[in-house]
């Protein structure tokens, strides 16, 4: 499974995002979107959203620190 975290280094919902993640001993990919307009541009293209946090799990996206979406994909309680 590859799992990528869309975000930036000011969103405070992206730092919840990846302590949550961390804390379910869950291995992923952080991209912050600051350092990279063509991540942001394709990432926009993809999904339709501006804003971060956007998960990635195996091409599948998830906008926002959705935990009951993220749960149920990854098979978490």
């Amino acid at each position: 499974m590859t799992i990528k975290v869309y975000s930036s280094p000011t969103c405070t919902w992206c730092a919840k995002l990846k302590d949550y993640l961390t804390k379910k001993g869950v291995e992923f990919e952080a991209i912050d979107v600051s350092k990279d307009r063509a991540v942001i541009k394709a990432l926009v293209e993809k999904t339709g959203q501006m804003g971060v946090p956007v998960t990635e799990i195996d091409g599948e996206y998830i906008i926002g620190f959705d935990k009951a979406k993220l749960d149920a994909k990854l098979g978490l309680k």
